[in-house]
């Protein structure tokens, strides 16, 4: 309750009502998120169960088209799936890479900038050397050799059924770098205060002082990073599957969706690469607008309120 209080009396609450685009930005993002949780509710097909579309009604324009049909929307891919139902679960697929990918990343990234930045040494040396190399490494390499090696270790099929946890390790291990450098700079700012100082004095071990004190006040950066770079993990996933090494066609995200009706979008069937295209666009720009307010916000040098 006292938690509550505190957080209607913030300044982040007193800011976010009264900024237009960040609210609308939140409520988009709101809709998006529970339509990804209740797709089997709110899908009209499941777009895994096969018995619920047929190849023979593929390439059917939306249902405002000539020879569109009622029972598609949005109307079908080339597989005669629901492009509705398809984009729904593929929102979801490419939501929870987002977010897993996320998580992996600053797990990683936390924890080698805080021990790099709190131990400092030859440590943090050999961390920091770990990260530069990780920067200067493309993560479309890494997923090219991951993909192309675990498709011969394990075949097409078994590669289709780990998917998702392969492109969140991938994407995940790929730019965690970017919480090792910020957390890094927040702990060398904070390790020489009076409160650590103190902390050291009465007999706290060094694993506490980084986990209890120094570390929750390095989060406010980790934060603003974590929203911006869910929208990178979304993007990073897209174009790995745009370039077929991301999810498969059978299990599809909003990338494969986008790259299998890539090539019918001049032969007239534009709508399968067109409205997941746009959904796709939607969802990243409301998750950056969202990330620039919290920047502006929990950044007083740049707010301009």
């Amino acid at each position: 309750m006292k938690a509550w209080n505190r957080f209607k009396n913030s300044y982040l609450l007193y800011s976010f009502k009264r900024d237009p685009i960040a609210i609308l930005s939140f409520s988009v993002l709101s809709v998006l998120v529970v339509i990804c949780i209740l797709a089997p509710v709110l899908a009209p097909y499941n777009t895994y169960d096969t018995t619920t579309f047929d190849i023979m009604d593929a390439e059917t324009p939306p249902a405002w088209m000539e020879d569109g049909s009622k029972s598609f929307i949005l109307g079908t891919d080339i597989q005669g799936r629901d492009l509705l139902s398809t984009m729904i679960y593929s929102l979801r697929v490419s939501l929870l890479i987002g977010v897993g990918a996320v998580l992996l990343q600053a797990f990683v990234g936390i924890l080698v900038g805080l021990f790099s930045g709190y131990l400092g040494g030859k440590l943090d040396s050999f961390l920091m050397r770990i990260t530069d190399i990780q920067f200067s490494i493309p993560y479309l390499i890494v997923a090219i050799f991951t993909s192309a090696i675990f498709k011969l270790a394990f075949g097409v099929g078994r590669y289709a059924e780990l998917a998702v946890p392969l492109l969140i390790i991938i994407i995940g291990i790929s730019h965690w770098p970017i919480y090792a450098r910020t957390v890094r700079a927040s702990v060398l700012g904070e390790r020489n205060k009076e409160y650590v100082e103190a902390a050291r004095v009465i007999g706290i071990s060094r694993l506490q002082i980084m986990f209890r004190h120094v570390l929750p006040n390095t989060l406010t950066p980790v934060l603003v990073i974590s929203t911006i770079q869910v929208a990178e993990a979304v993007m990073s996933e897209a174009a790995l599957s745009f370039l077929g090494l991301g999810m498969p066609i059978t299990k599809p995200s909003l990338g494969s969706l986008i790259r299998s009706g890539f090539e019918y979008i001049f032969s007239g069937s534009w709508w399968i690469t067109l409205f997941p295209g746009v959904l796709l666009i939607i969802f990243i720009l409301v998750i950056l607008l969202l990330g620039d307010w919290l920047r502006d916000v929990l950044n007083p040098k740049l707010y301009k309120g």
